[in-house]
């Protein structure tokens, strides 16, 4: 049900204006505070009574003329209260509440007579606010932003979880120190001093995990990123002081503007919970409702693939090793030597797609089916793949066709080697092509330096193309997974088809480089509050020279984490990223990932804390079972596991796959046991996992 309450408004003079502003959360527990100080605008909030956020500065630097920093006073402030309960497309919850109190503060610059409003909504678990330019004539229409400057004053010297900042990569391990040690950990630091970084000494991304040292948790990430370029956070380290830091385009400037235009939102989600945080929807609620009138087409996947083999070595993108002396575009494939080692093949796929079938899944991604892979990378071309040719071992009408007799659809796989220009090219064809054979998933990719040069993954000019590929593909209903693409802002609220994006380090780095083994007790606290992860979980094979002799590489897990992260990383799309062979060895423990749901009614963070182990349970989507998962990091974890959740007076079944009490996942990462007993609410389990382990249960109800 939506409350719309009657807005307050509050005018005063401008010339009489003299007290600060300020709004509470519903449950009063928060309080952002707004005052004008010598012309600047500035906010603070605290936490039950407690200041989390010392007064910090507001404005925006512009290219040409006056700056929006300084000047300014109010002409008048407005509060509205809003709740809603709203339902998603796909989500952790059936039902999500959208409660806020909101504070709007109308300012003008005299000295040039702009006007510059800034929008807060406060919520029980946090806050966002934005800047907002209305239309005010001619004299302010076109204006181009240098740089944002929206400060975050911390109040001491935090405990953080992040990365270093970079325009055009997320995928690095998380770090935790403390604030004052970010300058000297930072990449190309000597002594303290820093030669060479992505862009700045002090430079880390959003979402940026904090804890204080009386126990609170405060998230600094943003909400809605559309026309605008993504922010990142310098830090002030002798201050403790973060600064918003915009991604620039190929001039050096961060955004062009029309006026009436509004910011994404800069958020805080703040608690004392770590359970809480993960449980916010403060991201979510701050994006547009749903853009869509009909989403009956846009479906939660479970997916298995052509892809690991690449990954480790084992088979390859390319069909061949030759790389052609001409231009690929104007190859004849059908007259170049196959070298063998091509993962795309009919036969190789109608193997996947009868593993497929034959276990449930809904659809299977192959990589490297089409033309172009054997010159794809590092070459700056703008001309690479046109996204409908297939290899000459690769029947696509005859797979198409297999994969529909068997209940199955194939994922289409769109990378683009950062040839934006390309892509946009094709695009309307290749979705076409995908439509008429009945694909309704790509995963696309967007490795590499961006065409046009000098362009970066996070700049305004690229989050423009995420959505406009997003929004083209609506149109032939079809849902993206975008890899490399700019850290999600909760826009899969407004646009439900973008079903996933990968947006951070994921299982591929355990064929090579390798995960932190405390990495998925971290990314649901930093990359996943803006969105899902297609993270790519279910590895059971830990050795990779068992694929590829050449690969020496490990995987950093046991294999009862591998099936807890499809409960604790959450996403609509999973995929079961292993071999078939190698579930074959283990069908056992492959019964969870068969079994586990991909959307949810309900969901309940039960023990959390960052770097440490996170506890979730979660209920399927239309169903009385439930399933429940636990990452942990280098120290493992002990649960003393309430299942309250449960309906009372109902009598359970509770599948367990736990790692086995020698279980480590340095010695012995395969090494599980599975049990079964009859539980209700009131039932209490006493759980144990492993250094780099967890534990999945699937609870059936025993009365249906």
């Amino acid at each position: 049900m939506k409350t719309l309450l009657a807005a307050t408004l509050l005018f005063v003079g401008m010339n009489l204006w003299a007290e600060p502003v300020s709004t509470l959360s519903p449950d009063g527990q928060i309080a952002v505070g707004f005052d004008v100080l010598d012309g600047r605008p500035t906010y603070n909030v605290t936490y039950k009574g407690r200041q989390v956020i010392a007064p910090s500065r507001l404005g925006i630097d512009l290219d040409l003329g006056p700056d929006l920093i300084d000047g300014f006073e109010i002409v008048k402030t407005s509060t509205v209260s809003f709740d809603q309960t709203w339902q998603p497309v796909w989500g952790e919850n059936k039902n999500i509440r959208n409660h806020y109190n909101e504070l709007l503060v109308e300012m003008r610059q005299p000295s040039t007579n702009r006007l510059m409003n800034l929008r807060f909504r406060v919520y029980d678990d946090g806050m966002g606010f934005r800047y907002e330019f209305p239309e005010q004539g001619p004299g302010f229409v076109y204006f181009v932003i240098k740089q944002e400057k929206s400060e975050f004053a911390m109040t001491g010297d935090h405990t953080a979880w992040w990365i270093a900042g970079d325009y055009d990569t997320q995928e690095y391990n998380y770090t935790e120190s403390r604030l004052s040690q970010i300058r000297s950990l930072l990449p190309g630091s000597i002594d303290g001093n820093v030669s060479q970084t992505p862009f700045s000494p002090t430079g880390v991304q959003t979402s940026l995990q904090l804890k204080t040292d009386d126990g609170v948790y405060i998230n600094l990430h943003e909400a809605a990123l559309v026309d605008y370029s993504a922010m990142h956070l310098n830090l002030n380290d002798s201050t403790m002081v973060f600064e918003s830091w915009l991604t620039p385009d190929a001039q050096g400037n961060a955004v062009h503007m029309q006026a009436p235009a509004v910011t994404p939102w800069r958020t805080a989600i703040i608690t004392d919970d770590a359970c809480r945080t993960l449980a916010s929807n403060l991201i979510l609620n701050l994006n547009e409702p749903c853009a869509y009138g009909d989403t009956s087409w846009i479906k939660p996947v479970k997916y298995i693939g052509v892809w690991w083999e690449m990954i480790t070595g084992k088979s390859q993108w390319s069909y061949t090793a030759d790389v052609p002396s001409i231009k690929l575009e104007t190859i004849d494939y059908t007259k170049v030597k196959p070298h063998g080692q091509h993962g795309a093949t009919t036969e190789n796929v109608r193997r996947y797609i009868d593993f497929a079938a034959k276990h449930g899944f809904d659809q299977v991604l192959v990589e490297g089916w089409n033309i172009g892979w054997e010159d794809w990378i590092g070459k700056s071309k703008d001309k690479v793949f046109d996204f409908v040719t297939p290899y000459p071992d690769f029947d696509l009408d005859g797979l198409n066709e297999y994969a529909r007799s068997k209940g199955v659809r194939l994922m289409m796989h769109h990378e683009t080697s950062g040839s934006i220009r390309n892509y946009e090219r094709h695009m309307e064809k290749a979705y076409a092509f995908m439509e008429k054979y009945g694909y309704n998933a790509v995963k696309s990719g967007y490795v590499g330096n961006m065409i046009p040069r000098g362009e970066h993954h996070y700049g305004q000019w690229m989050n423009d193309h995420y959505l406009h590929a997003v929004k083209e593909a609506a149109k032939h209903r079809i849902m993206v997974n975008a890899h490399e693409a700019t850290r999600p802002t909760g826009l899969c609220r407004t646009y439900p088809n973008l079903i996933g994006n990968e947006s951070a380090r994921g299982t591929e780095y355990e064929a090579n480089a390798g995960l932190n083994v405390n990495h998925t007790t971290i990314l649901p606290f930093t990359r996943l509050q803006g969105g899902p992860m297609d993270f790519t979980p279910g590895i059971f094979e830990m050795d990779m020279s068992k694929l590829n002799p050449g690969n020496t590489a490990v995987v950093r897990s046991t294999i009862p984490r591998q099936l807890a992260l499809y409960v604790t990383m959450y996403s609509p799309l999973q995929m079961a990223a292993d071999l078939p062979e190698h579930y074959e060895q283990h069908m056992d423990a492959f019964q969870f990932i068969k079994d586990v749901a991909v959307d949810w009614d309900e969901s309940r963070y039960l023990e959390a804390e960052p770097g440490r182990y996170i506890v979730v349970a979660r209920k399927a989507k239309g169903s009385d079972d439930w399933f429940v998962g636990c990452t942990s990091g280098e120290q493992g974890h002990k649960s003393t596991l309430s299942l309250d959740f449960l309906e009372p007076g109902r009598k359970y079944k509770a599948t367990i796959y736990a790692d086995a009490p020698d279980a480590d996942y340095r010695t012995n990462p395969k090494a599980y046991t599975i049990s079964t007993k009859k539980v209700t609410s009131k039932t209490r389990l006493r759980m144990a996992a492993a250094p780099g382990g967890g534990y999945a249960i699937a609870i059936t109800p025993l009365d249906i």
